[in-house]
């Protein structure tokens, strides 16, 4: 699996990874559980089982971006939620889904919410989080909004375990 991914400036990144380390001081699930280097607050714009990386580097001309964190969003599936940081949607922004989404190609069907309008621009806080957990972590987060930018891109190749830094 491939996911093409914005990575945010130095202030929307502690803002986020302050937020997964309140998640982390009350045992909640995190995103910051994830020890690798490579765990780093980023923003998805396409999944894909098979990518080229370097299919992706015209995505450097388009940075930086202004990203703009604003409240939370939910995520379901079964009795799970993702808790997320919600990413204002702008036209800039969804220019650059669009062509990130016209190199990728059409998406495999589990990966359908990152094709061309089905996308939910967002930052993960955590994964897997049960109804009462929910509850308890949603008093942790703080939400207010916060402008800064996409300042990066990279591809990451979960199976490889690599990233392919494009900018």
């Amino acid at each position: 699996m491939f996911s093409v991914e914005l990575i945010p400036d130095a202030e929307l990144d502690r803002a986020v990874r302050d937020d997964w380390d309140r998640l982390l001081a009350a045992d909640l699930p995190s995103s910051g559980r994830n020890p690798a280097p490579s765990n780093r607050p980023h923003m998805t714009l396409a999944v894909r089982d098979r990518l080229d990386p370097s299919a992706f580097a015209a995505i450097a001309d388009l940075l930086p971006v202004t990203l703009e964190l604003a409240g939370v969003v939910l995520l379901g599936h079964r009795d799970r939620y993702v808790l997320a940081r919600h990413v204002v949607v702008s036209a800039r922004l969804l220019a650059i889904h669009r062509v990130v989404a016209e190199i990728a190609g059409r998406p495999e069907p589990r990966y359908s919410n990152t094709g061309t309008d089905r996308w939910t621009p967002h930052i993960t806080l955590a994964r897997g989080l049960t109804a009462a957990r929910l509850a308890t972590a949603m008093r942790l987060i703080k939400a207010p909004n916060i402008v800064g930018q996409a300042t990066g891109a990279r591809v990451w190749d979960a199976d490889a375990r690599r990233v392919t830094t494009i900018r």
